[in-house]
């Protein structure tokens, strides 16, 4: 099996099971996004107590791209600070935007690496980054939804 193999298995595994997909009980706030390209959209739920995300949960409906990517996305930020969050969305999004002929290091990313593929089609990188926008717009407690304009 490749490398490219397993990662696609590992998207089409998040894409049917999604992890913390559902409601998010005494949520602290929670942010809607919506991709007008393809259809996406997503609801983000998290529970913040002081400066760390404790629970974070995910609803709405997609392609498999982005219901993978918000399923590891929660996986990835759950337990870490709010600040740490912040930091590896922008570090997932300047890998996933950046040009194909500029070499990456997607070890930072951890299990999110397996998204680095979607670089090669750049209508996907909506889709693979819809989530942490409106993970973002949760932690800020944005009042208008999230995009990825």
């Amino acid at each position: 099996m490749s490398l490219n193999d397993l990662y696609q298995e590992v998207i089409l595994d998040h894409n049917r099971r999604p992890r913390n997909f559902g409601p998010l009980a005494g949520a602290t706030s929670d942010a809607r996004g919506h991709n007008p390209l393809c259809g996406d959209k997503v609801t983000v739920s998290v529970i913040v107590a002081g400066d760390r995300i404790e629970a974070v949960h995910f609803e709405g409906s997609g392609c498999a791209i982005s219901k993978a990517s918000a399923s590891l996305m929660t996986e990835a930020v759950k337990g870490h600070t709010v600040v740490e969050a912040e930091s590896l969305f922008k570090q997932f999004q300047a890998v996933i935007t950046s040009p194909m002929d500029q070499d990456i290091d997607p070890e930072p990313l951890g299990k999110l690496a397996v998204l680095v593929g979607v670089r090669e089609f750049p209508v996907r990188i909506k889709c693979a980054s819809l989530a942490w926008h409106t993970l973002h717009a949760a932690l800020v407690k944005s009042p208008a939804p999230a995009t990825t304009e």
